[in-house]
């Protein structure tokens, strides 16, 4: 699917779209912030829009919002048609990146503020709060103001509280972006445990490629205000459709190539920044028709010292420098063409001093690792 390409993928059921975007586009002036969005989301789903500051991410939650009305384009929740649905009257909540808590309220009010608006009775408000508090592991803090608590429990008090509406869809927005690592690591996993629970959509905005990944049960990489590729993380890290998303998701080599061969199960590209030929064993098929790009992850290459017996996916150059990272180690190899080619080894022992900046080395890859992307 290449990024002019319609980005709409149906859930993995086959039934009915439970979220669906038609032809969304938004503008403001002259600046297209959304264009032509195509999309459909599964019932109970968490799908990750990806994508750098100002690719339209926020601007297409806050659409399926109801913050922001298309210029063009349907939005369809649960088989209803959105267009003229005000967004307090929508089946959605939406989680902020500053968790917009209310600081005079106690945590147990902050939870309860969106029920007593709607003038629930007391006894239901009680239990569903204590049943949300419970299920987000603050029972015992219903007392405590937010400025009484760590960024880790501040977040979950705004998930307890948007999802307490028990909302057919969640949306939310870099909710783990406040976090340091280990706590977004760590909460990433309990997100996903909620949603499970709950079974609740989820639509998780983020530019954090890991954080989709581990949440995501499908990406919408975005670029430009168009979703450019949609798929599991295995689909778009390991078959990216275009030298953008190539380039986006993770770290790679991107090498000009030259189709030399091309038939029913393998190919052959010429790489004249690597001074070698590109063995594959796959066709490169309607990729062979323009540019092409030979796209290869650092962690698929490998390194030595000593010579390769095949001419093919083997290029020789000298070790620029070594970054040690701890589970890895990251190295530049500059090949003969002077084009640099990172590698990336893991750390499989405590201590490994057999390559060495300034060294001969020859670099090499199986015939299944390239992949060959267009524009």
């Amino acid at each position: 699917m290449s990024a002019a390409q319609d980005a709409s993928v149906d859930s993995d059921s086959g039934a009915e779209a439970y979220i669906r975007l038609a032809g969304v586009s938004k503008t403001f002036g002259d600046v297209i912030a959304v264009h032509d969005v195509s999309l459909d989301i599964g019932r109970g789903e968490i799908f990750c829009l990806l994508g750098g500051s100002g690719c339209g991410k926020t601007t297409l939650l806050r659409v399926l919002a109801g913050f922001e009305q298309p210029s063009a384009g349907r939005v369809v929740i649960d088989g209803v048609d959105m267009a003229n649905v005000p967004p307090y009257d929508r089946p959605v909540n939406m989680m902020f990146q500053s968790y917009a808590l209310f600081p005079h309220m106690t945590v147990e009010q902050n939870v309860t503020f969106g029920l007593e608006q709607e003038r629930l009775p007391r006894g239901d408000i009680s239990a569903r709060a204590g049943e949300m508090l419970a299920l987000v592991k603050l029972h015992g803090f219903e007392r405590r103001k937010p400025h009484q608590l760590s960024g880790g429990q501040r977040q979950r008090v705004a998930l307890a509280r948007a999802l307490v509406k028990r909302p057919k869809l969640l949306l939310l927005d870099e909710p783990l972006a406040a976090l340091d690592k280990k706590l977004r690591e760590y909460t990433q996993f309990e997100l996903l445990n909620i949603q499970k629970t709950l079974g609740t959509t989820f639509i998780v905005v983020t530019h954090d490629q890991e954080e989709a990944m581990t949440l995501g049960s499908r990406i919408g990489v975005m670029n430009q205000g168009r979703i450019v590729q949609v798929g599991t993380a295995h689909d778009i890290y390991e078959a990216p459709n275009s030298r953008f998303v190539a380039d986006f998701i993770g770290s790679i080599n991107l090498f000009a190539g030259q189709v030399l061969e091309d038939g029913p199960g393998h190919a052959r590209i010429g790489c004249a920044e690597l001074n070698c030929v590109v063995d594959l064993d796959r066709s490169v098929g309607a990729a062979a028709r323009g540019p092409i790009w030979i796209a290869l992850r650092p962690e698929k290459i490998e390194i030595t010292a000593t010579p390769q017996l095949s001419s093919d996916n083997v290029a020789q150059g000298i070790v620029q420098d070594i970054a040690y990272m701890g589970n890895a180690s990251a190295y530049l190899v500059r090949v003969g063409t002077g084009t640099v080619v990172r590698v990336t080894q893991p750390n499989t022992r405590r201590t490994d001093e057999s390559i060495a900046p300034g060294q001969p080395v020859f670099v090499h890859w199986h015939r299944s690792s390239p992949v060959v992307v267009s524009e």
